[in-house]
């Protein structure tokens, strides 16, 4: 059975899906210059809808947490 989930992202509280990324996976999604700033590439963290689309990729758990709270989103950690 295949459910299809729409998710209309500009929704108040949508759900997101926040996981930690290798550095191998991040490295094929960016330009090879966008991690020149970051400090711990080891600590970064994809900001997904819930149906998968990515939103965001954020430095830091915490600041992936607030980032989603700062735009109304309901974020769930993924492991």
């Amino acid at each position: 059975m295949t459910t299809e989930i729409k998710t209309d992202l500009f929704e108040k509280e949508a759900l997101v899906y926040i996981r930690q990324m290798a550095l191998s996976e991040v490295s094929g999604l960016l330009p090879p210059d966008a991690l020149a700033d970051v400090d711990d590439p080891d600590d970064l963290f994809i900001v997904s809808s819930a149906d998968g689309e990515r939103l965001a990729i954020v430095e830091g758990r915490d600041a992936a947490f607030a980032a989603c709270h700062a735009n109304d989103l309901r974020p769930l950690s993924v492991h």
